[in-house]
């Protein structure tokens, strides 16, 4: 429940998009960015790959990870 899986795109130290798990969808921060999320946004079949990494990422790895730093 605790577990949020983010991806973030960079340009020149600056984020410009954000897929946020807690969120379900992808968030613009620059104009650029905002052009992104929006086409990412619609197409359902890359929002649901995005929220598919957190199983992916995160909870396949989280008690391993848990258990070494106890």
């Amino acid at each position: 429940k605790d577990i949020e899986f983010i991806q973030s795109y960079y340009y020149n130290k600056l984020e410009f998009t954000r897929f946020s798990s807690s969120v379900g969808k992808y968030v613009g921060f620059t104009e650029y960015g905002v052009r992104n999320a929006e086409y990412w946004n619609n197409n359902p079949s890359e929002l649901s790959a995005m929220k598919a990494q957190k199983e992916v990422y995160c909870l396949n790895h989280v008690q391993n990870k848990y258990s070494n730093v106890l």
